[in-house]
Formats: C-alpha cells, sequence, structure tokens
C-alpha cells in the first residue's frame, strides 16, 4: 500500500453531515447528537457498505455492526427505562454518579453476541463471563466504568466486553450533556475524561475544523490542527500526516517526539464517512503505522 506525506492543509469543499452543531458559552464549537437511535444505525450501515468494498475489513466490520445493533437496541431500552440515563442528575456530574440500578442484567445477551459473532479469542472469554453471574459481571462493569477517572482505556479482553457493553450508556449520557471547558482544548474528553480514539476533519468554510472523537462516549471536541494529542507537540516538523490511495479519507496523524499516532477521518474528502466506522475499517494504516514504530494513543473498540 503505497502511502504519501503530507503537510498541506486541505481546501476542498463538500456538504456538511448532519450532525448537531452549537457554541458553549465560551464560544467553542461543539458537536453532539440528540437522537441516539440515529447514530448507531449510521454506524451499521456504513459498517455494510464497508464491508463489501473492503475485503481486508470485512470480517471486524460484520463483527463491529452485530455489536453496534446490540448496541442500538441496548439505547432504546435504556431511554426507556424508568431510572433513565441522566434523570434528575446534573449535566457536571453524570459520569461521575455510580451505575445505572440493574444495567448488568442485559449484559448475558450482549454476551450472546459475541459468542455468536466474534472472532476465536473472544468467544471463549465471552463464555467464561457468562459462567461467571450477575454479581461478577456487576463487579467487572462497575470497575470500568469508574477507572474512567484515569483518562485511559484497556485493551484487554475483559475491557473490551465493559466498554463495548456499556458504550450505548455513556453515548446517552454525552447525548443529554453540553461540554464546557476554560482555557485550552482538553486532551481527554471534557465529559467522560477518557482519551481520544481518533479524530475527524468537518467542513468549515474552504477548509476542515480537526475534532477528536472520545474512545468511551463518542463525544467530539474542537481540537487543534497542529498539536500532537498526546503530547502536545506543536512543531509541524514533526507532525507528520501519512495517507495511502486505497482509503485516501483516512489520515493517519503521527508525532516524531511522542511516538503516538492517531487516525483521522477526513470528511472534506468523504463526506459520508462515519469516523468511528471508518477509522476501524482502515486497518491497513495501523499496521503500517505500527510497524513504522508508532503507537497508537488509543485503540479503538476492536482492539486495534
Amino acid at each position: 500500500m503505497p502511502f504519501a506525506r503530507r503537510k498541506a492543509d486541505i481546501h476542498n469543499r463538500i456538504m456538511p453531515d448532519s450532525r448537531v452543531s452549537e457554541r458553549d458559552s465560551s464560544n467553542r464549537r461543539i458537536f453532539n447528537r440528540t437522537t441516539a437511535q440515529g447514530e448507531w444505525q449510521r454506524r451499521i450501515a456504513r459498517a455494510e457498505e464497508l464491508g463489501s468494498q473492503y475485503s481486508f475489513a470485512a470480517e471486524i466490520l460484520r463483527f463491529y455492526a452485530a455489536i453496534a445493533r446490540f448496541q442500538k437496541d441496548f439505547s432504546a431500552e435504556l431511554g426507556r427505562s424508568p431510572g433513565a440515563v441522566g434523570a434528575a442528575v446534573s449535566q457536571e456530574d453524570r459520569f461521575a454518579r455510580p451505575l445505572q440500578a440493574g444495567i448488568e442484567k442485559q449484559f448475558n445477551k450482549f454476551l450472546s453476541v459475541v459468542e455468536e459473532n466474534g472472532p476465536d479469542p473472544l468467544q471463549e472469554p465471552a463464555r467464561d463471563l457468562r459462567s461467571a453471574g450477575s454479581d461478577s459481571h456487576l463487579q467487572l462493569l462497575t470497575f470500568f466504568w469508574e477507572a474512567g477517572n484515569s483518562g485511559s482505556l484497556s485493551s484487554g479482553p475483559t475491557d473490551f466486553f465493559a466498554r463495548a457493553f456499556l458504550q450505548p450508556y455513556a453515548a446517552d449520557i454525552r447525548a443529554r450533556s453540553v461540554m464546557r471547558w476554560s482555557g485550552p482544548a482538553p486532551y481527554l474528553c471534557p465529559l467522560c475524561k477518557r482519551k481520544p480514539g481518533g479524530g475527524v476533519l468537518r467542513p468549515l468554510g474552504d477548509g476542515g475544523q480537526r475534532s477528536l472523537v472520545c474512545s468511551f462516549c463518542l463525544a467530539e471536541w474542537e481540537f487543534r490542527r497542529i498539536v500532537c494529542p498526546g503530547c502536545g507537540e506543536e512543531n509541524h516538523a514533526k507532525l507528520p500526516v501519512y495517507t495511502a490511495d486505497e482509503q485516501k479519507h483516512v489520515r493517519v496523524e503521527a508525532c516524531d517526539s511522542c511516538r503516538i499516532y492517531i487516525k483521522t477521518v477526513d470528511m472534506t474528502k468523504n463526506g459520508l464517512a462515519e469516523p468511528v466506522v471508518d477509522e476501524i475499517a482502515s486497518v491497513p494504516l495501523d499496521i503500517w503505522a505500527q510497524k513504522q514504530g508508532y503507537t497508537k494513543l488509543q485503540p479503538n473498540l476492536m482492539q486495534l
């Protein structure tokens, strides 16, 4: 796969997508979605579309689509439950509150989805977890939820289960919230305090506005174009950008100071992209970047 190194800004124009954007009291652009069901459905459709286009990513996208279908249904159930996410809870501390009571009751259903659709390395852990019982499930989910204060998501098998299961819960809280902060743009999600899982360039004027995408609640927040989200490096000579002919709208944004990278989906090049899904589908870019000695800032939901 041929790669090109680019440092110039992009000046293509394309129609904006349907995401809701607004500005907070500091006049910062923030991005939020108000219809959780719509966002899961977009990801499912995009995963199916890209799975038919990219044979190298077909298996992982089929698995992701199965997970996203569960997430869509689970999100709908959360919205109908008597103790709906965010009810009577201030915006400032929703992610600091304990998990909703009884949330672990749906965990066995999720584990069945993984057993039926997941790769071999996940099927056995899913079976083991199913036999562990609801108390063990709640302990696992609670530990993962409360670990958000550290700002990281680990990439072990049990962490995958908790992360994928709780993501609709986190996304529902995010959809009800408004991001606010003062000072420079944060390096962690302003809402759930997790690391970004990637970036997105959205059309703005004659160029593109860079935002980071949370690896857990999927919030987006503005972030400067020429800054490393890992260490804060600002020297453009140390921040190479790489692209590949096969997926020109996905960029590897690397840092030669801390040797981390993220992938950014450029929607000025492809307005039909769904950032979370297109990031997962660009597996060859991860393989290439890691061969160059870069480490991903945060693995995506599929542990890539």
